[in-house]
């Protein structure tokens, strides 16, 4: 029986990777720095299955997934929000219409869901890996199949290199190739070529980096790594002549419902064909003479990933770092709007419930970002920033974090388009519509760039978005280019529904 969580425990968390084709919950506790796990759950949901042509995803395999997730969030009743971490891989990244299914999917299971991009996936794996092998300096190449997607990471120690995530999975590749369940050679090339082809635009960088050690993170590698064992096909890892004899086995048996292989689950049977064609193209593409299966995998990161954040060494706090030198911002000035954007948060986070510590978090990154367009161009640079902060690959963030940051910059000044906050929910839409006005009115009052004292500045509420600044007397006459700010600002915030008023 699993150990009993304290729900305020600073020590427990929760991580879950709904993946393509199975979902995974890891529940563990944190002894003297160390993980521990004390529970794992984990459901064949192939939630790629789900998705057609247009990929609209399947109703029952919806109500499949959802089942599923409510036997979780009975397991994350006990944990509280800020030890869960909950994150949607690929098929949840390519749904045209997700959004329904994630509102069904967060009320079942009591925590929000984050969908993260290819490139994070990367790295939380290679975070999971690198913690569950030996703490030596060797580069290894990391890789993980994974139902729609498959990640190759190179790296040393817990650092990685170079990230790719490419589009073939176990799943799709045994729907593109062996759907009926028939082996034929024919088929088998068919697979590897399509495999082949997404790995070759990648293969002189990887093979440029090296490795001295290949290591396999996904189910499908742990489940072919059991059968090449089984079978007697190699007794020290994965290798291509074993690799080269289990497709050999595979074209003899000719059937899906007829591979009798030793160590091969009956769940697997669907979508091993896929895995292993993907495999074997991946050890003749980039040259891998040997590959072993590891225990760590994307759940397991995501732990060390919490813990990261709650011992203050956040990826997220260097990615923001990192982009602001790379575009070249005003470091200085990001500060003052910062400084004042937490400020003036400080005074209406209980009327505008933004007392939640994420909300000041995007606040402050907000303001640190707001000026990377400059980079490209002064004109519309507020535009250039949003583009970049969506579309860019963010250690550390989702994609709903993302697009709320590029939603925050890009409405930072100038007019606010009326569709900007729609992409969200009602409640969501009007936090960040809240966000914005504060981090509106800190630009405009750091006009001047400079080191100018600002004076002490009355903040309060009115109704829902409004806010009322109070300056002391005489300050505005003396700062007419301010006091013309803010009476245009007036005019922007009432075009969407907010209103300033100062005095």
């Amino acid at each position: 029986m699993a150990e009993k969580e304290n729900a305020h425990s600073t020590e427990s968390m929760a991580a879950i990777d709904l993946g393509s084709n199975s979902f995974h919950m890891i529940v563990a506790r944190l002894r003297e720095g160390e993980l521990v796990v004390i529970d794992k759950l984990r459901e064949m949901v192939r939630l790629a299955e789900g998705l057609d042509d247009q990929r609209n995803l399947d109703r029952a395999v919806a109500d499949r997934a959802l089942a599923c997730l409510s036997r979780f969030g009975q397991r994350l009743k006990d944990l509280s929000p800020e030890h869960v971490r909950i994150v949607g891989t690929n098929t949840l990244r390519s749904a045209r219409e997700s959004a329904a299914f994630l509102e069904e999917a967060n009320g079942v299971l009591g925590h929000p869901i984050e969908i993260i991009s290819g490139v994070e996936e990367a790295r939380l794996i290679y975070l999971g890996v690198s913690h569950s092998m030996p703490s030596d300096a060797k580069r290894r190449l990391v890789m993980d199949i994974g139902g729609g997607s498959t990640e190759l990471i190179i790296g040393e120690s817990f650092e990685p290199l170079h990230l790719e995530s490419l589009y073939m999975g176990c799943v799709s590749m045994s729907r593109g190739w062996f759907a009926d369940g028939r082996i034929t050679a024919q088929r088998i090339l068919n697979a590897e070529v399509t495999a082949m082809m997404e790995l070759e635009p990648h293969v002189s960088r990887f093979r440029q980096l090296g490795w001295e050690e290949a290591v396999g993170a996904s189910g499908s590698i742990k489940s072919i790594a059991k059968v090449v064992q089984g079978e007697g096909l190699s007794d020290d890892g994965i290798t291509l002549k074993a690799l080269d004899k289990l497709i050999d086995m595979t074209l003899e048996a000719g059937h899906i419902d007829e591979l009798e292989l030793s160590g091969l689950a009956p769940e697997r049977l669907p979508v091993f064909m896929g895995g292993l064609t993907i495999l074997r193209a991946t050890f003749r593409t980039l040259g891998i003479k040997r590959m072993y299966p590891s225990s760590g995998a994307l759940r397991e990161g995501l732990l060390y990933d919490m813990q990261g954040r709650s011992s203050h060494e956040d990826v997220r706090e260097r990615t923001v770092q990192n982009l602001m030198q790379r575009f070249g911002a005003d470091v200085e000035q990001a500060a003052r709007v910062d400084l004042l954007s937490e400020q003036l948060l400080d005074n209406v986070a209980a009327a505008w419930k933004l007392k939640n510590s994420s909300y000041r978090q995007l606040l402050s990154w907000a303001a640190h970002l707001h000026e990377i367009g400059l980079d490209l161009a002064h004109n519309q640079y507020h535009k250039h920033g949003a583009y970049i902060l969506e579309h860019a690959d963010m250690p550390g963030f989702s994609h709903q974090n993302q697009l709320q940051l590029s939603v925050l910059v890009r409405a930072h000044r100038r007019k606010i388009p009326s569709t900007l906050f729609k992409p969200f929910p009602t409640k969501r839409a009007n936090k960040l519509t809240r966000l914005a006005i504060l981090l509106r009115v800190s630009v405009l009052l750091h006009r001047s760039r400079g080191d100018q004292k600002l004076p002490e500045i009355g903040v309060k509420t009115g109704d829902e978005n409004t806010l009322i600044l109070t300056f002391p007397e005489g300050w505005l006459e003396r700062h007419p280019l301010t006091s013309a700010d803010l009476k245009q600002e007036c005019s922007y915030l009432k075009q969407v529904g907010a209103t300033l008023r100062f005095e």
